[in-house]
């Protein structure tokens, strides 16, 4: 019996030497884990594709809440620029609230229509609903990617310029210009 004890003992004392020692590096994995600072602040790189600067219009020729017809970087590519009238991320112009974007889905290559009531441009092919006062993140649909915001610029004339894209264009195996 008295054996059996001893034994008894012994796995007592390993037990609680494990507990021990799991105790030892739960308290180190709390300690560290309060000296680790919080979030990370650096924001993801745009996928920017760089094109030749293009005139698109002239800040004048812009009414509120009225799409412009725009291509950029070539004819083969529709776009508009929208005047929303509140300063929003990636507008230019001297209220911040001038933005442009490609008009053909991402998805499947459907023409977009802008909706007024609001501001979004909108797929008819799978739905897809884009927010154009939020860089044209999608917002509903099919579309896997956002929409492309043209990065624009405005002179001391007011002449609108496109100078590249945040994101890929839809059809285009390079998203370069040829030629």
């Amino acid at each position: 019996m008295e054996e059996r004890t001893h034994r008894c003992d012994r796995k007592v004392d390993i037990g609680r030497r494990w507990f021990l020692g799991g105790a030892g590096v739960a308290a180190a994995g709390a300690a560290a884990a309060s000296v680790v600072p919080g979030r990370a602040k650096a924001e993801p790189k745009l996928a920017r594709v760089a094109y030749p600067s293009n005139r698109l219009a002239n800040v004048q020729q812009l009414k509120s809440n009225e799409p412009l017809a725009v291509a950029y970087p070539d004819d083969n590519a529709p776009g508009v620029l929208i005047k929303l009238g509140t300063k929003v991320p990636g507008g230019v112009g001297p209220d911040g609230d001038i933005v442009g974007f490609t008009t053909t889905c991402p998805h499947k290559g459907f023409p977009l229509s802008y909706n007024s009531s609001d501001r979004t441009l909108n797929c008819p092919g799978h739905y897809s609903r884009f927010d154009c006062e939020n860089g044209g993140q999608e917002i509903w649909g099919h579309a896997t990617q956002n929409l492309p915001q043209y990065l624009l610029r405005v002179d001391a004339n007011g002449d609108i310029y496109a100078e590249g894209v945040d994101e890929l264009l839809y059809g285009r195996l390079s998203n370069v210009l040829e030629g």
